[in-house]
């Protein structure tokens, strides 16, 4: 079916500030991606998590990838620890009418 990847910031609001600055690049990365299906960036107090879900595992992990690259690459001033990464099948999906 899918399988998903949850990035979790803890204590890094300067990050999501960044990436919040930064939406066509961030969105750029992710569909580069093979095998993306959808990507949600959100804030919460104090940080935020990503949700990015793809065709297979192989397009999550390669998503983890690039997404520490290009913080390490394009937001260098901002100390952030490694995100806390979750990840597994997809079992069950059901979207809203919107």
């Amino acid at each position: 079916m899918a399988y998903t990847v949850i990035r979790h910031y803890k204590d890094s609001s300067a990050l999501m500030d960044e990436l919040e600055r930064r939406p066509d690049e961030v969105e750029s990365l992710i569909r580069a991606v093979a095998g993306f299906q959808q990507y949600y960036l959100v804030r919460t107090d104090g940080g935020g998590f990503s949700v990015s879900v793809f065709d297979d595992r192989v397009g999550a992990e390669e998503s983890v990838r690039v997404a520490a690259q290009f913080i390490r690459d394009n937001i260098p001033d901002v100390t952030v620890d490694p995100p806390e990464v979750i990840a597994g099948d997809v079992m069950i999906s059901f979207a809203g009418k919107g």
